[in-house]
């Protein structure tokens, strides 16, 4: 998660009504959802982790004196290349379609690594849910965790029809501002592409069921233990937010807190809900979710490299990889029969 953006937020207590999930099957949902294989999972997180820590970190020269003294060392610690191979090895040993988008920049250039699953009826129609693939140190939580959770999804997802299309993306240079994420919007789809719903994860593993273990954003009452997972969203995805609530408290997976920003989320008060990669479908009036345990307001290993497997919770971790494979399943439509 970007430590570039601070501020407050407001918070948004949902409720569930029938009306929200109208015409979803929620026994398809629940049999999606139940796919998502939780030692598959942290298996994938421990390739990822040993990925990074066998990588060059990236040349950060660059930096101004100002920024490495505002941001810290952390900034000097980060890798992304190798991650970046993998997932795109991973998305094409499912026979998804592949393709990497380059973006020449200064001082650096991106590449995001963008896989698909083609809709069955409505294939203009996509659906995407991604996650950075580039971490400070080993980046367990932030965001292997998030990347791992996007390549179960797309094994889990591959084996099903949707009639819109699922688009799976590995966003670069996170840490460095949104950068990849930012490049990913500008470059839009296709003239006939239309985006329903995006979901974006980051740092969604570490859990503490300890009162007190929760340190509130700025200004905005949160559960004191930090064994929920926040859903954050603006007002044009509110109404996400609201299927989302919907659903896990029919499928019952974990406990959720949804957070929404006013407007696109833009303000002295929201900084601290526009840290990751939805920030720029958020200011392009594009719907979009994101999915995080809360990062440095719970998690003490933040950008260090204590930041390792051994840190995570497994069992909410899979319960929000399930919460979110029958969230987007709802969302494209399906699964068909």
């Amino acid at each position: 998660m970007s430590s570039l953006l601070l501020g407050a937020a407001m918070l948004g207590l949902l409720s569930c009504s029938k009306p929200v999930l109208e015409g979803a099957r929620l026994d398809a949902l629940a049999d999606v959802a139940s796919q998502v294989d939780g030692d598959r999972l942290m298996g994938l997180v421990s390739e990822l982790v040993d990925t990074h820590k066998n990588d060059t970190p990236f040349e950060c020269t660059f930096l101004s004196e100002w920024q490495r003294e505002e941001f810290g060392n952390p900034l000097c610690h980060l890798t992304r290349q190798k991650a970046g191979e993998q997932i795109q090895a991973r998305f094409e040993e499912l026979g998804l379609r592949v393709r990497r988008q380059e973006t020449a920049g200064s001082p650096f250039s991106s590449s995001n690594i963008v896989a698909e699953l083609p809709g069955t009826t409505k294939p203009e129609e996509v659906v995407l849910v991604g996650a950075h693939y580039d971490a400070f140190h080993a980046g367990a939580d932030d965001n292997t965790t998030g990347v791992a959770a996007v390549l179960e999804l797309a094994r889990v997802l591959s084996h099903y029809k949707f009639e819109r299309t699922v688009r799976f993306v590995g966003f670069d240079f996170e840490e460095y501002g949104l950068v990849g994420s930012s490049h990913y919007v500008d470059a839009k789809g296709g003239a006939s592409e239309r985006l329903v719903a995006t979901l974006i994860f980051d740092g969604i593993g570490y859990y503490d069921s300890r009162p007190g273990s929760q340190t509130s954003l700025p200004g905005l009452p949160t559960p004191s233990a930090g064994d929920f997972l926040a859903v954050i969203g603006n007002d044009i995805s509110s109404h996400r937010a609201s299927e989302v609530y919907a659903l896990n408290n029919a499928l019952k997976f974990m406990k959720v807190t949804p957070l929404i920003a006013p407007r696109d989320g833009t303000g002295p008060l929201t900084g601290n809900l526009m840290r990751s990669d939805h920030t720029p479908f958020w200011v392009t009036q594009q719907e979009a979710l994101f999915f995080t345990d809360t990062a440095n307001f719970r998690n003490p290993h933040y950008h260090q490299d204590t930041d390792t497997i051994g840190t995570l919770e497994p069992t909410l971790y899979r319960q929000a990889v399930r919460l979110s494979a029958a969230t987007l399943a709802f969302w494209a439509g399906g699964p068909q029969p």
